[in-house]
């Protein structure tokens, strides 16, 4: 097919406490994930932070990624995403410098500033703050990382000369998650590479061409050349074949979508498949659905594997089948 497009693996990490797994038997789960994504190519492994509710239960992705930089030698490893607004943008840099250090340079850094009330309510922080918190400490992390010392006044955040002692290997390619195509014309503008969960947000597939052409207008605008990276995130199941998906993913997409807590989160299986905001089916199904996302400008699949409790072995198997399609398209 010769789809110019990277693919990447990403968790949500959404835990489901009346279930027989523990969240430590989860942490080993993702940790074995990690090490299967490597053996089978892909380029980056993503996990999202989430607090206060098992929406989510990883915390500080940080954490576990440094325990997976450990038994990997190769896959990206990062966040999608860091929410900047919760945290002291000094201390996030080191965190995120110790972590490329510990992988040999392979931080992979996905920032945004976040969506949920009761995270924004838990951290006692005003949702009409996150822009202005979030564009500070963007600003003061990338400064901080060139390992010059920063001087730094905005509104949260104060900072006189201080340099960190840790820095990365080397500049880690980064992403800004949006939603809106007004949000994705300004980080096109700032030359910065999106990413994106459709699920989230739109009515179908299509909805990404609006998306995708507000952030290529943007970075047209500034007299920038080339794509930049557009990071998509998709429910991927595939199956060994289209007849037995519904059985095997079904249960999972529906306690996933029943246990949401954004706009759009509650529609069925075939809602989900018929708006082609879910990557499931077989491998024909699956490779024609990644180029369709090339066809609307994405190019690059962070295909979200783990959600829903689905058993650990069909996690793999699907992630096993997505690698030969993968290998296909590329080709």
């Amino acid at each position: 097919m010769g789809l110019a497009m990277k693919f990447s693996i990403f968790s949500v990490t959404d835990h489901y406490p009346d279930r027989d797994r523990t969240i430590g038997q989860f942490y080993d789960q993702l940790l074995d994930e990690i090490g299967h994504a490597e053996e089978l190519g892909f380029a980056n492994y993503f996990l999202a932070e989430h607090h206060f509710h098992a929406y989510g239960v990883v915390s500080s992705p940080a954490v576990l990624l440094a325990a997976a930089a450990r038994q990997t030698s190769r896959i990206g490893l990062g966040p999608a995403v860091a929410v900047l607004p919760f945290h002291n943008p000094l201390r996030l840099a080191e965190e995120y410098a110790m972590l490329d250090q510990l992988s040999g340079g392979r931080l992979v850094l996905g920032v945004g500033s976040g969506y949920l009330q009761h995270e924004y309510d838990g951290f006692n922080i005003g949702p009409w703050e996150k822009r202005q918190r979030f564009d500070e400490a963007l600003e003061i992390l990338e400064r901080a990382w060139t390992g010059a010392p920063v001087t730094f006044h905005g509104y949260y955040h104060h900072v006189d000369q201080v340099r960190l002692a840790i820095t990365p290997v080397a500049t880690p390619p980064l992403w800004v998650a949006v939603i809106r195509p007004e949000a994705a014309y300004h980080v096109g503008r700032q030359g910065r590479n999106i990413m994106l969960i459709p699920y989230a947000s739109a009515s179908n597939i299509e909805d990404l061409a609006e998306i995708v052409g507000a952030y290529r207008r943007g970075r047209t605008e500034v007299g920038l050349t080339g794509t930049g990276d557009v990071a998509v995130a998709l429910h991927t199941y595939v199956g060994a074949a289209d007849g037995d998906v519904r059985e095997e993913v079904g249960p999972a997409i529906q306690q996933y979508t029943d246990t949401r807590l954004y706009h759009r989160s509650h529609r069925d299986y075939d809602e989900l498949d018929a708006a082609e905001l879910v990557l499931f089916g077989d491998a024909d199904k699956v490779e024609k659905r990644i180029a369709k996302l090339a066809g609307l400008g994405a190019t690059h699949l962070m295909a979200l594997s783990n959600f829903g409790g689905l058993d650990a072995k069909l996690v793999r198997a699907s992630m096993t089948r997505l690698a030969a399609v993968t290998a296909t398209a590329a080709t």
